[in-house]
């Protein structure tokens, strides 16, 4: 390891830098992160070193009160306990992997965690807003291309699918297929979280809106399994879906650019109020546990809040409460 009383602090800063690249080289090759997972680790890492650099510290002698004080800092300037608890997640991987190496006998950051934060409730569109955007159609662009993002706005407001779930369909079953649409039986399979499988039952709007979609496809491939493609008959990317989603949602009039979780939520937080029923939203999301599905249910108290005050005549500003 750099020794404590090495002469010049650059010899320290070519160490440290050679065990970061060695770790970096590490989670590419033998963890198979995603490339931008990757870039995030470069920058949380590059952080690490850049503190423990203003602070003197070669990288194998840093301790606990190191890491507090510098995470204390950033939260301080700003840094959400979110971003706080990626960061140490990335260094917690780093130094663990020093240890592994017979570089530390300290972890320094093993019993340092992020400060809490509250729980942001999902962003949902009021009923209004959703129906707005499903009905909405572009009379300026391909009608082919029209179909498809009409169909993508309806089966991701309709059916509550996830992105991944959504660009994983294909037309009909197959031996490699990750789900489908089954229109007869007005039914979407789907491969979610987990590699765990669910069915989706599918309203009349979708419906109508996929058999729409089906009629005109072979406009743009007739060989390509997938359910959604584009121009040059090749499977939809997630980008390509959010873009076209938050551009739809600002022709028809959104005051906020939608993006397809936003949908999901929706879909979860309106068959909720109109339902009172969680495990239906549960099971309709394909949701593990179903205290992942309660948020929902903080959702729906405040939409009761606000049909409160606008309808309650002792909620009202300066109401006398006469009948």
């Amino acid at each position: 390891m750099p020794a404590a009383n090495a002469t010049t602090s650059g010899a320290l800063a070519a160490a440290d830098r050679a065990w970061l690249e060695a770790y970096l080289t590490h989670v590419r090759v033998d963890k198979r992160l995603a490339e931008r997972t990757l870039v995030l680790y470069r920058a949380d890492l590059e952080r690490l070193a850049a503190c423990a650099a203003a602070a003197a510290v070669p990288l194998a002698q840093v301790q606990d009160h190191h890491v507090r004080r510098w995470v204390a800092r950033m939260h301080g300037q700003g840094l959400s306990a979110r971003s706080l608890a990626l960061l140490l997640s990335a260094w917690r991987g780093f130094y663990g992997w020093l240890g592994r190496q017979g570089h530390i006998t300290h972890h320094p950051v093993q019993t340092v965690r992020a400060p809490k934060a509250g729980k942001p409730l999902p962003k949902a569109l009021g009923v209004d807003e959703a129906v707005g955007l499903a009905t909405h159609r572009q009379t300026d662009d391909d009608p082919v291309l029209e179909a498809r993002d009409a169909c993508i706005t309806e089966l991701l407001y309709g059916g509550g699918l996830r992105i991944g779930e959504l660009v994983g369909l294909d037309v009909a079953a197959g031996p490699r297929a990750r789900g489908w649409i089954d229109l007869d039986e007005g039914v979407a399979h789907v491969l979610g979280k987990g590699a765990k499988r669910r069915s989706v039952p599918l309203g009349q709007a979708v419906r109508a809106a996929l058999a729409h979609w089906l009629a005109v496809r072979g406009a743009l491939a007739r060989d390509e399994p997938a359910l959604f493609i584009g121009q040059h008959g090749q499977r939809l990317t997630p980008q390509h879906i959010r873009v076209r989603l938050r551009q739809r949602s600002l022709q028809a009039g959104l005051a906020t650019p939608v993006h397809p979780h936003m949908l999901r939520h929706s879909f979860a937080s309106h068959v909720l109020q109109s339902s009172g029923d969680l495990r239906a939203v549960q099971e309709l999301l394909g949701h593990a546990s179903i205290s992942t599905t309660q948020v929902y249910t903080r959702l729906d108290f405040q939409h009761l809040a606000r049909v409160y005050d606008a309808a309650h005549p002792r909620a009202r500003r300066g109401g006398s409460g006469s009948s």
